[in-house]
């Protein structure tokens, strides 16, 4: 079962979007077959902040919709199976995912599940730095979005 914890320093996310974008979040990581206790941070961050997160961590001195940081990375396979895995954190900027929800012509609530189930296939070792890592990234999120029923209409 994956445990998710939100923060939100940008004070204005409506609480009663959490439940979706926490059920999607749960639904991918069965998808993904975490059977094991993990957890992950979802931080609901400004347009500001993030910048100052890309810029930090990325050394790109831009806005961007979605950032991951991995707790795992270039771990062992072992795991204590009595220890939760703690995934890493995935910040979400809220004005971009206002625009980008506006730019689709979808919800705001399908834009946050979108960029956390995004944030979280990066998380599990999904990337788009290649032209074929973005067909199998891209073409897992479609699936897990379809299979769970949260479409661009949403």
């Amino acid at each position: 079962m994956l445990t998710v914890e939100f923060i939100d320093d940008s004070q204005t996310v409506d609480a009663a979007y959490l439940p979706e974008v926490e059920a999607l979040l749960q639904f991918a990581a069965e998808e993904e077959g975490i059977v094991d206790e993990a957890e992950v941070a979802v931080s609901f961050v400004t347009a500001e902040e993030i910048r100052a997160i890309n810029h930090q961590y990325r050394d790109k001195d831009s806005v961007t919709d979605v950032i991951s940081f991995a707790l795992e990375e270039g771990e062992d396979d072992f795991q204590d199976p009595s220890e939760v895995r703690v995934l890493g954190d995935i910040i979400i900027c809220i004005e971009r995912a206002q625009e980008q929800a506006a730019e689709y012509g979808h919800s705001f609530e399908r834009e946050l599940g979108f960029l956390a189930l995004h944030g979280l296939l990066h998380l599990l070792g999904y990337d788009h730095l290649t032209a074929e890592e973005e067909k199998v990234m891209f073409g897992r999120q479609d699936q897990i979005l379809s299979a769970y029923g949260l479409t661009r209409e949403g």
